[in-house]
């Protein structure tokens, strides 16, 4: 099944502004032409995938470990295409590399993690796209920083590509085991708040790093309204030459995809609408509770810190932290709150009777 140049580009358009759930998949790496072929196809038989991927240059984080094949997996991807009709796409991270994929016709470009952390080799790339009409996906940076993120998709929006996308692969988390790549939802929450009209699409291969949790990943970024999913696949992934333990078979990945519930973001039904209103309105009333509770607990907290500062008292008081923490975790357990939300809701409360008491005692 082949498809003309502009034919393609007419497909990948379509893809991009109305197909939803937006579906990519392909091996961690292009291996072989035989694994690259015979994965395309069994990928296209699914009837589920809309764009195939493929690691050809590989940024790893030790030297000596396989760091992908280089150009010359670019045609075996481009005879995936032809064979599939199914539109490509691989990461770039220098311009050489945006050179070379463009010269092998393919469709869609991503900037890896390890790249958009560096804002010099987010130029570099940008400006090797300049006159390029090409859509570009841009992934997390590897460390939690929105900045450098919001940086990078500046940096090639101001490069004239208008089509650009997000790809939430997940954060590193110094002592994280449940997952290869915290998922820290809210910073890819807060970024797609901050940008409404970027499509975004979740990684969960990156972000679990097992096959085990991949289902309830890719489920949790479904009803977080994300555009779609980016999920590796291998013909057979135990023997994959790089991250064999996140891969999974193309019929895999069917069963994932059927298991999926998927959700809207809105219904057409006036029932629907005025029963949401009306437990918003219950949600907007709590909320302006809260805030006046907040306020009246710092005017104490402020009361507490002159106290302090008349008897040389230091601000941290460890042992009742400690109390206040203890006596939060059993009444949130009791009340069906869980721990995890108690210490980050009373460390950030703590921060700011900490800061109110700073001031009082250093004025």
């Amino acid at each position: 099944m082949q498809a003309t140049d502009q034919t393609m580009k007419e497909q990948v358009q379509s893809l991009w502004t109305s197909k939803r759930p937006l579906i990519i998949s392909g091996p961690c790496s292009a291996e072989t032409e035989s694994q690259m072929l015979e994965t395309a196809q069994r990928l296209a038989a699914t009837g589920k995938v809309d764009m195939l991927r493929a690691g050809i240059w590989k940024p790893r984080t030790r030297p000596g470990m396989f760091e992908g094949i280089g150009v010359k997996g670019l045609p075996w991807l481009l005879q995936a295409k032809k064979i599939t009709g199914l539109p490509t796409t691989v990461e770039v991270a220098t311009a050489k590399q945006v050179e070379d994929a463009l010269s092998f016709d393919v469709d869609v470009l991503w900037i890896g993690a390890r790249t958009t952390v560096n804002p010099f080799s987010v130029q570099e790339v940008a400006d090797a796209l300049r006159g390029v009409d090409i859509p570009v996906l841009i992934k997390n940076p590897i460390n939690p920083d929105l900045e450098l993120w919001t940086g990078a998709v500046e940096r090639v929006q101001k490069a004239g590509i208008k089509q650009v996308g997000l790809i939430h692969r997940g954060f590193s988390s110094y002592g994280n085991s449940e997952y290869r790549n915290a998922p820290m939802w809210h910073l890819a929450i807060e970024m797609k708040r901050r940008n409404p009209e970027l499509p975004i699409i979740c990684d969960p291969s990156h972000i679990s790093g097992r096959r085990d949790i991949l289902q309830a990943v890719s489920q949790k970024s479904v009803d977080l309204d994300y555009d779609g999913l980016m999920i590796e696949s291998h013909i057979d992934p135990d023997n994959a030459w790089s991250d064999a333990k996140q891969q999974i078979t193309p019929e895999r990945l069917a069963e994932l995809l059927n298991d999926i519930v998927w959700r809207k973001e809105d219904v057409n039904s006036e029932e629907y609408h005025a029963a949401l209103e009306k437990l918003r309105q219950q949600i907007n009333h709590l909320d302006d509770e809260l805030m006046q509770i907040l306020a009246q607990r710092m005017k104490v907290a402020d009361k507490i810190g002159q106290y302090k500062k008349e008897n040389s008292i230091t601000i941290l008081q460890t042992n009742r932290w400690n109390e206040i923490l203890e006596r939060a975790f059993k009444k949130g357990e009791a009340m069906g709150l869980s721990k995890e939300f108690i210490t980050k809701y009373y460390d950030a409360l703590h921060m700011e009777s900490i800061n109110h008491q700073n001031k009082i005692m250093n004025d």
